[in-house]
């Protein structure tokens, strides 16, 4: 998991597009804090800072609203702009470092399969995996090894064992994360040779 320093947030009363484009124009981006019983707040922080919040990975951050002390939260949810570049808004859910919360975290293939460097085709499938764990244990990503996999594999959900201690899997068991196909040219001939000759 991924850590930052506390996030200071400063607060906001203008609320809509045209004073959320004020606010990008002055370097800054709007925030909205929710969740765990307490009122939502708004708010603002640096666009440096959504930046190395969006690009850093991390699921769980420290943040420190104006009047209100240091709370755990979430990032759930991300806007950029059209090109990706820039953080257009942030929303933060407050959590307990106890609670057990649902997240979506990326799968990451590692190293290269056998099938592929023997020309097959790699399709990966699942991008993201479905789970359920203590909020403080989200990781930042979920690496799947691919070392082993020749031409015809499969790799499933019920295939990943890199998880954190007590992490339940939401996503189904038997779907398909990552498969080594034949390369479509030689599928086609092995099917050709397969069919009886005619009359």
């Amino acid at each position: 998991m991924s850590t930052l320093d506390v996030i200071a947030i400063q607060p906001r009363t203008n609320i809509g597009t045209t004073a959320s484009r004020r606010l990008r124009r002055d370097g800054l981006v709007p925030v909205n804090v929710y969740g765990h019983g307490e009122k939502e707040a708004f708010g603002t922080i640096g666009a440096d800072v959504a930046s190395a919040i969006a690009r850093s990975g991390a699921k769980v951050v420290d943040l420190k609203l104006e009047g209100s002390d240091e709370q755990k939260a979430i990032v759930r949810e991300v806007q950029w702009d059209t090109f990706g570049t820039h953080v257009l808004h942030l929303d933060f859910m407050r959590v307990d470092a106890t609670q057990r919360v649902t997240a979506h975290v990326p799968i990451h293939l590692r190293g290269t399969a056998p099938g592929v460097i023997a020309g097959g085709r790699l399709d990966h499938h699942l991008h993201a995996l479905t789970i359920e764990c203590l909020a403080v244990q989200i990781p930042t990503e979920i690496n799947v090894r691919i070392t082993s996999l020749k031409i015809g594999d499969s790799l499933h959900v019920s295939d990943i064992a890199d998880l954190p201690p007590g992490t339940t899997v939401l996503s189904p068991a038997d779907e398909v994360v990552v498969q080594i196909v034949e390369p479509k040219g030689e599928a086609d001939a092995t099917e050709e040779a397969a069919e009886p000759a005619g009359e």
